[in-house]
């Protein structure tokens, strides 16, 4: 029996470079970097001064009102943009919405940071009665989903996915399962994140995963694949992609960007946060998702990095590509968005295939921004697109590493009847 060919008809993006997807998708193609000092708090006294905030976010100009941003927490906000955009985009309708057969699902790695880090203040410093009655259906990491379903009507499953850096990817793979198995239409899948504040940033500069020496200098921090990199950048954003059934697409007249054609999922079974230092469970991931796509390693024109700027990740994701596409690897073209939004954890494999599809639709293949001298030490030598590069793209593949050793993997390629 064939599978249920699924699409992607709509985007909405909340990113450090832009507050919608056309905004996000300029900044990629000139190279901005989102990466600045932080001001979400007063980060003077700490190691790491800098992260990659959401600028000039309005929740007022993205159909929120102040009463019910009051009771959500920042990375709810983002999301429920990211999917007023996205149902825009798509052009859905208020009943297909309200339809069984329409869902969510929601990657999120860290929860509501910023809610949790008050209702302590409250509970530690002026006592028990002081914290906020909605502190725990705040900062519960289904409150994006479930707000979501609320304010759109969705009735069918809001579901939330918790994979660590893999979240927003697991999600898209599970929205993908979702319909292909019969159970939805149509499915709003991605990811969300808000995790830029004082104990978050300390927890992960206590385990010396951050860039610590750019603080003077943060365009510069986030240098995937350069000897000189040190860390990650922090993040924050959300990123919704409608998922639907190519038949259902149809009958509605929906644009269509792409494809959706494969997913894949494994583990490393190895360390709490470092990745296989030879890249097995991501390669595992990515060839399950190429074979669950009906692809040939070399269908895939370009691969839109997890590149963390980390130096276990990007070594142990490089020989993750050797493996997984042989000696196509050095044909590929490689290239991290995160040095420009920073990572955003559970939101992160979301808007990189926002941004690899909107690639694909430009022909165009984002750069690695801060790529000075690629550490080949480290083995880090293949084609990471220091600079953009204009060119055809048929087809793209995205992995997500996260910690606990959970990998995700997405194949998309342009639609074709």
């Amino acid at each position: 029996m064939s599978k249920r060919r699924i699409v992607v008809t709509g985007l909405g993006a909340v990113t450090p470079v832009g507050n919608t997807v056309n905004d996000t998708w300029k900044a990629i193609k000139n190279g901005e970097c989102g990466v600045d000092k932080i001001t979400l708090f007063d980060a003077s006294n700490l190691a790491v001064q800098i992260a990659a905030e959401v600028k000039n976010f309005l929740p007022e100009e993205h159909g929120m009102d102040s009463r019910e941003c009051r009771r959500m927490a920042r990375f709810t906000q983002f999301l429920l943009s990211a999917s007023y955009e996205a149902i825009q985009d798509a052009g859905l309708k208020k009943e297909t919405l309200a339809a069984e057969r329409t869902g969510i699902m929601v990657g999120n790695g860290l929860t509501g940071f910023d809610v949790i880090e008050n209702a302590y203040d409250k509970y530690f410093n002026h006592g028990a009665n002081r914290v906020p009655p909605l502190a725990v259906p705040m900062f519960i990491a289904n409150e994006g989903a479930a707000n979501v379903s609320m304010k759109l009507g969705i009735t069918g499953p809001a579901w939330t996915l918790a994979t660590a850096c893999a979240s927003g990817t697991d999600a898209l793979g599970a929205g993908l399962d979702l319909i292909r198995s019969g159970r939805l239409d149509i499915c709003l899948a991605g990811g969300a994140e808000s995790a830029i504040t004082g104990f978050s940033i300390s927890s992960f500069n206590g385990m010396h995963a951050l860039a610590h020496s750019f603080n003077d200098d943060p365009k510069r921090a986030s240098r995937p694949f350069d000897k000189d990199r040190e860390g990650f950048i922090m993040g924050e954003g959300a990123g919704i992609l409608v998922l639907e059934e190519l038949e259902h697409a149809r009958a509605r007249g929906a644009k269509i960007y792409a494809e959706f054609a494969g997913f894949g999922a494994s583990s490393d079974a190895y360390h709490i946060t470092s990745p296989h230092p030879d890249g097995l469970g991501g390669a595992a991931a990515l060839t399950r998702a190429l074979k669950d796509a009906e692809m040939l390693p070399t269908d895939i024109d370009y691969y839109n990095a997890h590149g963390t700027s980390t130096k276990l990740n990007d070594a142990a994701e490089t020989k993750m590509l050797k493996l997984a596409f042989g000696e196509h690897a050095y044909k590929l073209k490689v290239s991290s968005t995160k040095s420009m939004t920073g990572h955003l954890v559970g939101a992160a494999g979301a808007i990189e295939a926002i941004i690899s599809l909107k690639g694909m639709q430009d022909n165009f293949y984002p750069q690695t921004l801060n790529l000075e001298n690629p550490d080949l030490e480290q083995g880090c030598d293949l084609d990471y697109l220091p600079k953009p590069y204009l060119g055809e793209m048929k087809a793209f593949a995205s992995v997500s590493l996260g910690f606990g050793g959970h990998n995700g993997a997405i194949v998309m390629k342009k639609f074709k009847d």
